[in-house]
């Protein structure tokens, strides 16, 4: 069926409707694939500097913080299996105005996060081919183009070249979790010296390294932004999310404790590649090129499944009429959003030129603080008066503010000041784009000329008399 933007009661065609071609193993696989990238590889150094062998237990504890998250959006996507994730929930909660802030700050996150897969695959390609700063410009450009192509070409090539890749990133991190607790068991003195004393550095940057290895975790909220392309979504999306999570934590936390127990956390905090240190010493050269390569595979699966989540949340935003109608259109031939995937792999890589990684990272947590929290917020009013009610659904959403707050207040002075001002620069992007024409076909909720008369009229109610009414229907 051809879709169709209504104005001024004309038709006007934007493409094909989205195909259901992604299956619970696609969707588990893209959850795992968003998380484990470029983070498990520079994550161990960023913060081995920052508290010492005590890394092990935040990488814990943002692992509880990460897992209660990923639930209430697992369990937003039973309530509401829509494109769009944070931007489809908030809307149902609230209104159009704060789902647009919701999926505006996290579209920016997932955008700041692109680039940095882009300058990790280019360092790492390094140990391999000495580049120069022409040829890193060169391969940047190359590996944002071939993986916004795979996603231009299908929704379904994409999730098999998913699966390829998370199952292939994932070998490298076996081979050092089997090598390292057989290395633990033979010499458990040698580990026991690198881990004390376990807080060298005192606690003073908890809050700094819990937003990294935080930033490590995040890639959950991807899984529910495809809900159009999932099969059976309201079952399969909350399995893939709680799966894919499960399986990422006992391989971060696996890999964290043979990675400190190997290499002294002195060595690790003076080195951007601490994984090949890892296969250095467990295997030899043979290790350290091995962990290269694996890292080169991880970094390009976490990127593919970022593009593919991200192009997602634009066309649900675009198909709202809240922005630009170019992100909702879809190829004629392969029934994706092919313009949205274009512009933010051209816009990631300008930002892969001009950024560096720890910036970006930082800056990008700050975002999706936010967006989590107005999430959490939003699935107090998701869940009201439902009868199939879920385990934990009355105290996880704040347990999950509890946790954003947190970790937008351990930010740096940077990012709150310049994350605040464009947040805030997402409202006349809303004024200017809202009172626009809505694609409402593509809406269920809008589908008779009434629904389009009573939405134009709730346009003029917002921000002051909106907020109070958000306040009011979070605390009734």
């Amino acid at each position: 069926m051809t879709h169709t933007l209504m104005k001024g009661g004309a038709q006007e065609s934007t493409g094909m409707e989205l195909r259901r071609d992604l299956t619970l193993f696609d969707m588990t696989n893209i959850v795992i694939g968003s998380i484990v990238g470029a983070d498990i590889y520079i994550a161990s150094a960023l913060t081995a500097g920052l508290v010492g062998p005590f890394a092990i237990v935040v990488w814990v504890l943002a692992a509880v913080c990460a897992t209660v998250l990923a639930l209430v959006f697992a369990y937003c996507s039973y309530y509401l299996p829509r494109v769009g994730g944070p931007f489809a929930y908030v809307s149902e909660a609230f209104d159009d105005f704060y789902g647009f802030l919701a999926g505006w700050s996290l579209w920016i996150a997932e955008i700041l996060s692109l680039p940095v897969f882009a300058l990790a695959f280019t360092q790492y390609l390094g140990f391999f081919l000495p580049l120069t700063a022409l040829q890193q410009i060169l391969v940047k450009g190359l590996f944002l183009a071939a993986l916004t192509l795979v996603n231009v070409v299908g929704v379904k090539a994409a999730g098999r070249v998913n699966d390829f890749l998370t199952l292939v990133k994932l070998l490298p991190l076996i081979g050092i979790i089997v090598a390292g607790i057989a290395a633990f068991a033979l010499f458990p003195g040698r580990f026991a010296a690198n881990y004390l004393p376990l807080a060298p550095l005192g606690f003073g940057n908890l809050g700094t390294a819990l937003v990294l290895i935080f930033w490590a975790y995040v890639g959950f909220e991807l899984g529910t932004f495809p809900a159009s392309e999932v099969r059976d979504p309201s079952r399969n999306i909350p399995r893939a999310i709680i799966t894919g999570m499960a399986v990422v934590t006992v391989f971060y936390l696996s890999t964290n404790f043979v990675v400190f127990g190997m290499v002294p956390w002195q060595t690790l905090a003076g080195s951007p590649t601490p994984l090949v240190l890892v296969g250095a010493a467990l295997f030899g050269a043979a290790g350290a090129a091995f962990m290269t390569a694996g890292a080169l595979v991880s970094v390009s699966g976490s990127d593919e499944s970022g593009i593919l989540g991200t192009a997602r949340l634009s066309y649900a935003m675009a198909i709202d009429g809240l922005f630009p109608k170019i992100f909702a259109r879809i190829h004629p031939g392969y029934d994706t959003p092919y313009a949205a995937l274009v512009i933010e792999g051209v816009i990631a890589f300008f930002l892969s030129l001009v950024s560096g990684i720890s910036g970006l990272i930082s800056f990008s947590v700050f975002n999706m603080a936010f967006a989590f929290l107005v999430t959490c917020l939003a699935f107090t009013v998701i869940s009201r008066g439902r009868e199939d009610r879920l385990r934990g659904q009355g105290v996880l959403p704040w347990a999950g503010v509890a946790i954003c707050l947190y970790l937008l207040w351990s930010t740096g002075p940077f990012d709150k000041i310049i994350g605040t001002l464009v947040i805030l620069a997402g409202v006349p992007i809303y004024v200017f784009f809202s009172p626009k024409t809505d694609i409402y076909h593509l809406k269920d909720l809008f589908i008779s000329e009434e629904a389009i008369f009573v939405r134009r009229m709730a346009k003029q109610q917002r921000f002051l008399a909106n907020l109070i009414r958000l306040a009011h229907k979070i605390v009734e």
